[in-house]
């Protein structure tokens, strides 16, 4: 690994977006949209023209209602508690409230404020590598990236593209990233993952064993598959299908790299609220500190409090804290 010393730069990657260009565009042309519907036909009728707006602008949170009613069916029959219609109700106006914050706003429009630490700190906290999820970008880290900075905590960041492309494609940014974080330090970094980064850097981790990091936190990481995985088309959304050949493979390659207290080093968030990764107990590993957090729905989660302090506290302490085991 790199050693602290010179300037750590970003890749030319970090400069460049294309699912910001795309969200952009969403964003954008829902507004001009729901505009035009307006002005037509509120002359003609106001109830079809406010209607009609409303549904183009929010009209995802019937989406949105839909997939927590699928998860409470499918999770009936999991380990995890019962949300009840109270926790899935509060899930979703969770979802409702911060999705729109998340994918109109800071992933389209704000995705290179805060940008990563650059300036090596010798003898600081370890730094953190982000790793987004799907349909994601570092935009996604913004109110994490601001809590770190307030704490003169240094961090990195990932853009997973192309987006729906292969999990095992993104292993060249994965690797850079770490890079620059340990160089940074000097550190093993703590890996703060949220819905299929975890996977990322589960894949990664397998790939480069020899790679020391302090830890890995995964928020919402489908790590044993989600029921909604059935309906993917794409390369990434079918390598996260519940009980899957990618998944298999890659428990398999885990086992035999660290056939003991394989994921000790592991802390899995997850949530009998989460509407994306469903039954609830897939976002955990077998020996993991495994961490439960009722009635959150799957973006909310990486944003509720208790997540947010626990695991900055576990990143304040892991600087005093021996390193994690290295895989060999």
């Amino acid at each position: 690994m790199s050693s602290p010393g010179q300037p750590v730069q970003p890749p030319p990657s970090s400069r460049y977006s294309s699912l910001a260009r795309l969200q952009q565009a969403l964003a954008l042309g829902g507004l001009v949209f729901a505009l035009a519907w307006l002005l037509w036909w509120w002359p003609r009728s106001p109830l079809v023209a406010v209607l009609g707006a409303l549904l183009m602008l929010a009209g995802y949170a019937v989406v949105l209602a839909l997939e927590g009613l699928a998860a409470a069916r499918v999770n009936v029959g999991d380990a995890a508690p019962h949300a009840g219609w109270a926790g899935i109700t509060r899930a979703w106006w969770q979802e409702v409230r911060v999705a729109p914050r998340v994918f109109a706003w800071r992933q389209p429009f704000c995705w290179r404020r805060l940008p990563d630490d650059t300036e090596p700190r010798p003898g600081a906290v370890p730094a953190v590598v982000f790793v987004h999820g799907f349909v994601c970008n570092r935009g996604f880290w913004l109110p994490w990236m601001q809590r770190m900075r307030s704490q003169g905590m240094p961090y990195v960041s990932v853009n997973l593209e192309p987006v729906f492309g292969d999990i095992d494609d993104y292993m060249p940014v994965m690797r850079d990233a770490v890079r620059r974080a340990h160089a940074l330090t000097g550190r093993p970094p703590v890996l703060v993952c949220h819905s299929m980064g975890g996977l990322v850097a589960r894949a990664w981790r397998a790939v480069e064993p020899g790679t020391p990091v302090h830890s890995i936190i995964t928020i919402g990481s489908p790590h044993r598959g989600t029921w909604l995985g059935r309906f993917s088309r794409v390369a990434n959304g079918r390598q996260m299908r519940q009980d899957g050949e990618w998944l298999a493979a890659l428990y398999e390659r885990e086992a035999a790299l660290t056939p003991m207290h394989t994921y000790a080093d592991y802390v899995c968030w997850y949530s009998n609220g989460d509407n994306i990764v469903f039954p609830a107990s897939t976002a955990t590993l077998p020996g993991a500190d495994n961490r439960h957090v009722p009635g959150t729905a799957h973006v909310a989660l990486a944003f509720h409090p208790r997540v947010m302090d626990e695991s900055l506290a576990m990143v304040a302490s892991a600087g005093s804290s021996p390193s994690a085991r290295t895989a060999s």
